[in-house]
């Protein structure tokens, strides 16, 4: 029995063209494997831990091989408890919407807590940096207003799924599998085709994974 973590990050819930997407892959997958568990974490319902001060200075303790003190490993208890939820799944699933050409800032608050010494990553200066999180599958849903894919001029403007990538491969992610739904604001034709696509990409993908 597998758990699968889908992570949530538009507000806009039912109006989503990215959560439409990720809801009907996550569906399919519980159809196909009804003994395994599925999690869903909205971000917007979730109390993030702030990453303030003393979280910071606990985190260059760890790195720094120096102890925590009190106030730093109170700040470090809730960095650890977001971490061990998602370091117990064993395969993911994230929906994006594209702000302003990058993620939505309660995405990269969640990633900014999770991705830590000890919990996603490791630091060697023999070794440098290696993933923690290896072995396991993920599915990236992104929904971007225009069309940012290859040929369309505006690939550069493309920060959202690159940074995505980037971070899910800096913590060890190596089978991470994307959907694009665009353009979803050129009017309800081309979004109704985007959704149609992506939806089809998605019964195609949730076969193996």
């Amino acid at each position: 029995m597998s758990q699968l973590l889908y992570i949530e990050s538009s507000p806009r819930k039912d109006r989503a063209a990215s959560i439409e997407v990720a809801r009907h892959f996550v569906g399919a997958y519980q159809a196909q494997h009804p003994q395994d568990t599925i999690t869903t974490l909205d971000l917007w319902a979730t109390e993030l831990p702030r990453f303030d001060a003393a979280t910071i200075d606990a985190k260059y303790a760890i790195l720094h091989g120096q102890p925590h003190t009190e106030e730093q490993r109170r700040a470090w208890a809730a960095v650890e408890s977001i971490c061990r939820q998602f370091t117990g799944a064993d395969k993911y699933v994230f929906s994006v919407p594209m702000w302003n050409f990058s993620i939505p800032y309660i995405l990269k608050h969640y990633i900014d807590v999770l991705v830590q010494p000890g919990q996603t990553f490791t630091f060697s200066p023999e070794t440098g940096y290696r993933g923690l999180v290896t072995g396991k599958p993920a599915l990236v849903v992104y929904a971007r207003g225009g069309a940012y894919g290859a040929g369309t001029g505006a690939e550069g403007y493309d920060q959202q799924s690159r940074y995505v990538q980037q971070i899910l491969g800096f913590i060890g992610f190596t089978d991470v599998k994307s959907i694009f739904i665009e353009p979803t604001l050129g009017g309800p034709g081309p979004k109704d085709q985007a959704i149609a696509a992506a939806l089809r990409q998605a019964d195609e993908l949730v076969k193996t994974f």
